[in-house]
């Protein structure tokens, strides 16, 4: 017996299949998608692409789904396949039942009756009675051929127009029920039709099969668009209109773009932007969203310009912040007052929207002024809530790295926001200086050539004295790691060290310098080198007979310098949050310390002459 496909869409949404084939084959990313040597044919040059929800070989032509690759590699059958994958998935494989057999079968004739009703509407719309939905639909803008495209119809007056349309296929009142196309009547009244005097758009799932329908309603009719009730085929949460097109477009390369309605979807799919999709007259849910993270790593949500889409960009924000990772997230764009993209396209054609897709902003910059917008004005009272409202955003993010980063980020705009401009100074005489006559103008100001400083190089240079110090003394690897996965190190042999050094601590046996040496030699003889080359003074504490206390202050030091004062501030808030919920004397340290960091940096920047550090 066949499994509800219900059960099978979670289980593959549940196994990413990067991970999973990634353990018979190497991959490495190419582009959105990865790309490795074929595990099914030996091939040297990579003709084996994995895509969100599938793989394929351009060499051996191999192609499937994640349990069609464990029935290839592993030579098992479907149910072997399918256990194998739940058990890793956590979930449980639905035991076969009568009841479910009867519900599949429901479920296939379903299909059919949503396929027979759509045809329906469609000729319909072709009839003198349709000619209003007809012309409404080419007022519009849209061609004959879109038309067809989406299966758009006319549903008739009602009183069972559409259960007397399909009575001759053998088609009951109470099939058309169960698909959401009809109300059962009240008493002993027959039932009555669900949509009548409207315009019909089949809603229909990734694979391309009817599941709903929606309807507009011409004239003043209230309310002007209704969608088809949830049933055993249709749920809004889990469905976006015109998802089965824009997947082959997001397969080719297109934006997917996410707008609110119907017209919308079709307006811009007839120009040129076939990634587009809308939800189904509900807020974007956690189904929709990650179901648009197959399609693209970073969906465009498009909103109007006016109060309801800030509203609407506000809950996605607050939707998205608890799911993003760093290969998943937004980026937000906000139509000109009064428009919406149906309307923008048929004014200014494609290249109008095409500007504002161009101009779509971070998730970041959108969150920042959303939280802003919430706490307005300059009191103290006001920013304090504001830092707490943005350092709680970031924390919310479950990846550690990337909350880090957005702490950082929106850290740094509150206190830019806050800075006042450097005062200009113009030199002058001054008559009243010793050694100046009245009226007399001084000497001309020397103009001595200064050194100039790259921040570049400061960056590799205490990055450097941070990781000397490690190596030298790698019992102190385990309280700071978090706080050094944390810093943006720069790219290339610092970072590398770093990576080095953290999965050398998660195997080692005992943290001897001795040790990590030895294996740093081995793996990464560079960037041991370039940790041992100073362009002044090693730090002291990185010699071997430096003190515990010394070591500990001269690595934070060179990471208070790394960080910059708004990362600290969020760290410092952080721990004082843990420290308050479980009262762990190791929270009150990292306090302490950070504050002493904080002070350091508040009097000018490192100071020259660290605890313990030669001069």
């Amino acid at each position: 017996m066949s499994l509800p496909p219900n059960f099978l869409e979670e289980l593959r949404l549940r196994t990413p299949l990067a991970p999973l084939i990634g353990r018979a084959t190497k991959l490495t990313r190419a582009g959105r998608q990865w790309r490795g040597c074929c595990p099914f044919h030996g091939e040297k040059t990579p003709s084996f692409y994995v895509y969100d929800d599938h793989y394929h070989c351009f060499g051996c032509g191999a192609h499937g789904d994640a349990i069609a690759f464990v029935m290839q590699t592993q030579g098992a059958s479907f149910p072997e396949a399918v256990e194998r994958l739940a058990g890793e998935a956590g979930l449980e494989v639905p035991k076969a039942t009568p009841q479910q057999a009867r519900r599949e079968a429901k479920q296939r004739d379903l299909h059919g009756v949503m396929d027979l009703a759509a045809e329906a509407f469609q000729r319909r719309l072709r009839l003198p009675e349709g000619r209003a939905g007809l012309d409404y639909l080419l007022r519009r803008g849209l061609s004959e051929d879109t038309i067809r495209k989406f299966g758009l119809g006319w549903s008739g007056a009602g009183r069972g127009a559409l259960a007397a349309d399909l009575k001759p296929q053998g088609i009951e009142a109470r099939q058309l029920i169960e698909g959401g196309l009809m109300r059962p009547g009240e008493g002993d009244a027959p039932p009555a039709d669900l949509f009548f005097n409207r315009v019909m758009f089949p809603i229909r799932d990734r694979r391309g099969r009817i599941i709903s329908f929606g309807g507009r309603v011409l004239g003043d009719g209230q309310p002007k668009y209704v969608n088809g009730p949830e049933t055993e085929l249709f749920s809004k949460r889990r469905n976006l209109y015109g998802l089965d097109l824009a997947r082959e477009a997001a397969f080719k390369g297109a934006p997917v773009v996410v707008v609110e309605g119907y017209m919308d979807v079709i307006a811009l799919h007839q120009a040129g932007f076939g990634g587009t999709v809308a939800p189904l007259g509900t807020a974007l849910t956690e189904e929709q969203l990650a179901e648009l993270w197959r399609l693209s790593p970073q969906p465009v949500l498009c909103f109007d310009g006016d109060a309801a889409g800030g509203r609407a960009a506000a809950r996605a924000a607050e939707l998205a912040l608890p799911l993003l990772t760093p290969e998943h997230s937004l980026r937000f764009v906000t139509l000109p007052a009064g428009e919406d993209p149906d309307t923008l396209v048929a004014r200014g054609g494609p290249a109008a929207f095409k500007a504002v897709l161009d101009a779509a902003r971070p998730l970041s910059e959108v969150l920042y002024e959303m939280l802003a917008a919430q706490s307005p004005g300059a009191t103290p009272e006001a920013r304090a809530t504001l830092r707490h409202r943005l350092v709680a955003a970031a924390d919310s993010i479950p990846d550690k790295i990337l909350g880090a980063e957005y702490r950082r980020l929106l850290l740094d705009r509150f206190f830019a926001g806050s800075r006042r401009p450097a005062p200009a100074f113009a030199p002058r005489a001054r008559a009243d200086r010793p050694g100046f006559g009245r009226g007399r103008a001084g000497p001309p100001p020397l103009d001595l050539p200064r050194p100039g400083i790259d921040p570049a190089e400061v960056r590799q240079e205490q990055a450097r004295c941070l990781l000397a110090v490690l190596i030298a003394h790698p019992w102190l690897l385990p309280e700071v790691e978090e706080a050094l996965m944390q810093l943006d190190l720069p790219d290339g042999v610092a970072a590398r060290l770093r990576y080095r050094l953290v999965t050398w601590q998660a195997g080692a046996e005992r943290l001897e310098a001795d040790d990590l040496v030895n294996h740093l030699n081995e793996t990464e003889p560079e960037g041991l080198a370039w940790a041992r080359r100073f362009t002044r003074a090693p730090p002291a504490a990185a010699a071997a007979k430096a003190l515990p206390k010394q070591v500990a202050e001269s690595w934070w030091h060179f990471y208070a310098g790394l960080r910059g004062e708004a990362a600290l501030l969020a760290e410092r808030q952080a721990a004082l949050r843990d420290w308050q919920e479980t009262n762990d004397p190791a929270a009150q340290t990292r306090i302490i310390r950070l504050n002493e960091l904080l002070a350091v940096q508040r009097r000018g920047g490192m100071e020259e002459d660290v605890p313990g550090e030669e001069a």
